[in-house]
């Protein structure tokens, strides 16, 4: 299905003049031939007044049913005797055929925090639909069919993925959107905000699952058969730009566009949040750990070096090792050195 836009002129304001004309002359011939009647000079020509005034007074309002308004960013979907008619894409006062329908199944369905503010409802309550935010208008409300052509915003609910290593992470993405095809919109998919709302989920499950939540050894995230420092918690931007890759693949079919795609949310389950915590301090202590090590291990060299540069002290193997093995513990200790000084002789 290829879109067609129609190029009809915005004609809105004439025919509303010419057809409000007809109405006030269909009235006016009527009420003529209801006095010609009266007056039984002419009763044929009366009659046929009165049944041209009230034919033109039945169907004079058809024409009205043609018109519409477009205001900027808005499309309508024209259908004629259920085959496709055309699209109106642009702002103006229309008018084209009063027999034409619009048609957008996805009018009363309104996403989680999208720029479609009423979800195509203009008078009535909504109500919630399943656990993605989707709302829907309630029954009997007055619906707009025009579809929205502004970038709009799609915040999906926090989803449980486990990652490549298995461990369960929870995840949110913003995915902004728009839609570029109305006719692959509205007659390719049934819904093409709940087909959106779907491919999201799945496409954040597919991308999740070949990272890990962290920096892990002999992890291939790219597929290309060499192990990579790749994480959804170090390399966000690489992964929200192949979920929004993911999603594109799978709407082209419905005529959206995926702008960009945010992580919004990321953390381990609840579960084992608290086992990571301490495993993120554990490593934390040993790399610090480390660092002060490195450093002792400088600092006492620096001593010994000028020490003996220095000509202060000869100093043997066995009293060399005494020197580092108290300097690395008053380096290394947790807690501030508290010496014990020797006031007899070293030996």
């Amino acid at each position: 299905m290829q879109e067609k836009v129609l190029s009809v002129k915005r004609n809105g304001f004439k025919v509303l003049f010419l057809n409000l004309l007809l109405l006030v002359a269909a009235v006016v011939l009527f009420i003529a031939g209801i006095v010609v009647i009266d007056s039984e000079t002419a009763p044929v020509l009366g009659g046929i007044m009165i049944a041209v005034g009230a034919i033109g007074v039945l169907f004079g309002w058809i024409p009205l049913c043609g018109l519409h308004v477009m205001k900027p960013q808005e499309a309508l979907v024209l259908t004629l005797f259920g085959k496709y008619y055309g699209t109106l894409k642009n702002d103006g006062f229309y008018w084209v055929n009063p027999f034409c329908t619009s048609f957008n199944p996805a009018a009363k369905t309104k996403l989680n925090q999208s720029g479609d503010v009423n979800g195509g409802v203009k008078q009535g309550p909504t109500v919630f639909l399943g656990a993605n935010g989707e709302m829907a208008a309630a029954p009997g409300a007055m619906t707009n069919n025009k579809i929205s052509l502004k970038i709009m915003t799609l915040n999906n609910s926090r989803q449980k993925i486990n990652d490549c290593l298995g461990n369960p992470v929870e995840i949110g993405i913003a995915v902004m959107w728009k839609v570029v095809d109305t006719a692959k919109a509205v007659f390719n998919v049934d819904n093409y905000k709940e087909y959106l709302s779907l491919q999201c989920d799945t496409a954040l499950r597919n991308i999740v699952r070949v990272y890990p939540y962290d920096v892990a050894q002999n992890v291939d995230t790219t597929g290309d058969g060499v192990a990579d420092e790749g994480s959804l918690r170090g390399s966000s931007e690489v992964v929200a730009e192949r979920i929004r890759q993911e999603i594109q693949s799978k709407v082209n079919e419905a005529g959206l566009e995926i702008i960009e795609a945010r992580i919004t949310y990321l953390a381990y389950a609840p579960e084992i949040a608290a086992v990571m915590l301490q495993r993120q301090q554990a490593s934390a202590i040993i790399d610090a750990r480390k660092m002060i090590v490195d450093g002792a291990v400088g600092m006492v060299e620096m001593a010994l070096d000028r020490l003996e540069k220095g000509g202060l002290v000869e100093l043997d193997g066995e009293r060399k090792a005494a020197m580092v093995s108290n300097l690395l513990v008053v380096l290394c200790g947790n807690h501030d050195a508290q010496p014990v000084v020797n006031s007899g002789t070293l030996y």
